[in-house]
């Protein structure tokens, strides 16, 4: 089963899921802007992206700013951060129990489902 994190604002996250759609994937679809991801929900999927929260962080966004984070910035403060402002999360992303990987570039989609 697939965990899909989508924004419905953003193209792409609309263009992914119809993509899921189209596999018949079955997905638990989980808008995140209105249903925020914890702090121990942000931990494990950091965990499975094998990546720094920074590297799936929206540093351009006015928000990262207004948490007072810089590049510098750690993990725990960044996904502190991303709980109170989830528009800081990289989307789309999609994960299962073990893995997740955010669907950009397009190679990353093919990669994940190949795997999983």
């Amino acid at each position: 089963m697939y965990t899909y994190l989508h924004n419905n604002r953003c193209s792409k996250s609309r263009e992914w899921l119809k993509l899921m759609e189209m596999m018949w994937k079955k997905y638990v679809l989980r808008e995140y802007l209105t249903n925020s991801l914890n702090i121990e929900e942000l931990n494990d999927l950091q965990e499975k992206l094998w990546m720094r929260a920074i590297e799936f962080t929206r540093t351009w966004e006015k928000e990262f700013k207004q948490a007072w984070l810089t590049e510098e910035s750690t993990d725990s403060e960044i996904l502190k951060a991303m709980s109170v402002y989830p528009k800081l999360m990289e989307r789309p992303i999609v994960s299962t129990e073990k893995w997740a990987t955010i669907w950009r570039p397009i190679e990353n989609i093919s990669n994940f489902i190949n795997k999983h």
